[in-house]
């Protein structure tokens, strides 16, 4: 099937879970109000591990919100992912059952699938045996399971997928969503609700160096400071309906924004010194060039913000090469939620098309000003009002991945 680049793909629903806030509103009036969910982890004895912070998502009962049939077989992941997209459908009152099942599909990302249940299953394995691991081990780890419980739980049978990009995978996600949009389907669920915060989810990473061992909440993951040391893992990210316009708009649907530019680029292994970011410059570019927009038209960055200092230095450096030095307001709320791997992004689009919203730009937690070599207007301390547009949201995930998404009031 042809792909139609004149068919509008509309934001008509938004579900959240996030450390700092479960529920779309209540994470937006955390988020507005500076609140970090980064805390002591709970979940697992720290001892011994140099990781001691995590942005938990907490005070949720699955059992509250999950049917009870779900709860044997479901990672904490993927019952986060059913609560934010039951939310999204929701909030969008796109009835499935009203619509051709096929019209309707779901769209992840992932980066790690269920590592708490895989993790709780080889424990038993190695102290019990092989018969007392779960038969639901044999998909409950899964990268695609969430797109799986999710098209079961809603009877979505339309063209589906998962992406695995790391933290980039939440605009990926959103961006083939938009694709099958074009391709002639009605609506997609679409977005992705990640993180494995246990000592299996955090093997791979702890070699990387990437991650902060600071103990205070409050200092351990600055993105663009001076003394940015890290990242602090969290879990979480939001999920989102995606809907032709024309449908949304015949049958009354309220639209947040649209997505109106997508691309993603790929760096194929170390660049040279100087060179980083130059495959996230390419992405921005064709983002806008995607969306028929210029670098000025561009309200306000939701920047990637990997609170590694050379990370950091290249985005501020691709930031540059497109905006010019301080050409445009950029933040990152993630300060408040930690580095939430393939939701981190999708979140961010979330919070963007609520920023356009209610004309608030969030600001970046923690952080009073950019530290040197960050050429760019960050804001911090407090939100800023503002009169917002379009709005510009950038991801990196290891391994060379890059996206951007840009989103538009829709008029």
């Amino acid at each position: 099937m042809s792909v139609d680049s004149t068919v509008r793909a509309v934001v008509t629903g938004v579900g959240v879970a996030a450390p700092n806030g479960m529920g779309t509103e209540a994470y937006w009036a955390a988020t507005l109000a500076g609140r970090s969910g980064i805390a002591p982890t709970t979940r697992y004895d720290a001892a011994g591990y140099p990781l001691q912070l995590a942005g938990e998502v907490a005070d949720f009962e699955p059992e509250q919100h999950i049917p009870s049939r779900l709860i044997p077989q479901t990672d904490h992941s993927t019952r986060l992912s059913l609560y934010a997209a039951d939310e999204a459908l929701r909030d969008s009152t796109l009835d499935p059952g009203q619509l051709d099942p096929y019209g309707i599909g779901v769209a992840t990302a992932s980066s790690m699938g269920g590592f708490e249940f895989g993790q709780r299953e080889l424990q038993n394995l190695w102290s019990k045996g092989g018969r007392f691991v779960s038969a639901y081990q044999s998909f409950a780890w899964f990268y695609a399971v969430n797109t799986g419980q999710i098209s079961i739980r809603h009877g979505l049978r339309g063209s589906s997928n998962t992406v695995v990009t790391d933290a980039a995978g939440g605009l990926d996600a959103v961006g083939n969503a938009r694709r099958q949009i074009r391709k002639g389907t009605t609506a997609m669920l679409t977005g992705g609700v990640d993180g494995a915060l246990c000592p299996l989810g955090f093997a791979g990473h702890l070699s990387s160096g990437a991650l902060s061992s600071g103990s205070d909440a409050d200092r351990a993951f600055l993105p663009f400071a001076d003394d940015a040391s890290g990242q602090v893992p969290g879990e979480g990210g939001a999920f989102l309906v995606l809907e032709d316009a024309v449908s949304a708009r015949r049958r009354g649907a309220r639209s947040y924004g649209e997505v109106a530019g997508y691309a993603a680029t790929f760096d194929p292994g170390p660049l040279p010194s100087g060179q980083e970011g130059t495959g996230l410059v390419r992405a921005i570019r064709r983002a806008l060039r995607d969306a028929g927009a210029a670098p000025q038209d561009v309200d306000v960055v939701f920047a990637d913000a990997a609170g590694v200092p050379d990370l950091d230095r290249a985005e501020s450096r691709a930031l540059g090469e497109v905006f010019g030095p301080g050409g445009v307001p950029v933040t990152a709320p993630k300060s408040m939620t930690g580095r939430l791997f393939a939701g981190g992004a999708s979140l961010d689009l979330a919070t963007a098309l609520l920023a356009l919203r209610d004309g608030a730009i969030p600001h970046t937690a923690n952080v009073s000003r950019p530290g040197a070599g960050h050429p760019i207007d960050l804001v911090t301390g407090e939100p800023r009002e503002a009169d917002l547009r379009c709005a510009l949201v950038v991801a990196r995930g290891r391994g060379g991945f890059n996206a951007a998404a840009v989103v538009r009031r829709d008029t």
